[in-house]
């Protein structure tokens, strides 16, 4: 998380009575962060929005162009600080944020795609139906049938019009050229 103080790189906030804008900033940080932070404890369940909240408050401060006519600094702190939660109930309830998922229950695999992985699944998909399309046709079309289709052995033994002993024999040499296909 950034700092709004690295952010601000010219005097955009003419402070009070003439004080330097950055060094008024700074010194409503001093003054302000604690208070803040217990001010957004003790009203917004999830504890790691916290410190995203504080920041956005002296983000809002630091875009006012003055602060001549505030009359109780600490009042108008404060008050930025609830527009703050009430824009987050709004951005929150607009885009439905109650009805998502937790990305901790997401069932999707969180695998890393880089480019290397990519090309290693490629190429051992290369491998896989090359291995493949060596089989003999019989074989090939017996270990598919199992495979993808999902059928069993008796089913292939009968729409093949072969023993389901031949079935089993099929199989286990597609199995078997597989495997080495894959090993290479």
């Amino acid at each position: 998380m950034f700092r709004w103080r690295k952010q601000v790189t010219a005097p955009s906030v003419p402070a009070p009575s003439g004080a330097d804008p950055v060094e008024f900033l700074v010194h409503l940080d001093r003054r302000y962060r604690r208070p803040l932070t217990s001010y957004f404890e003790k009203r917004i369940r999830e504890a790691y929005d916290i410190d995203d909240l504080v920041q956005e408050v002296f983000i809002r401060l630091a875009h006012r162009p003055n602060f001549d006519n505030i009359e109780y600094l600490e009042g108008y702190v404060f008050q930025v600080a609830a527009n703050v939660i009430r824009d987050r109930v709004r951005r929150r309830a607009v885009r439905h944020a109650g009805e998502h998922d937790p990305l901790e229950n997401c069932e999707l695999p969180t695998n890393d795609f880089s480019p290397e992985r990519v090309l290693q699944g490629r190429q051992l998909l290369d491998r896989a139906l090359g291995s493949l399309l060596e089989l003999p046709a019989r074989t090939r079309h017996v270990f598919v049938l199992r495979l993808y289709e999902g059928m069993k052995q008796e089913e292939i033994a009968a729409s093949l019009q072969i023993s389901v002993e031949s079935v089993r024999f099929h199989l286990r040499r597609a199995k078997e050229h597989m495997a080495r296909g894959l090993e290479k």
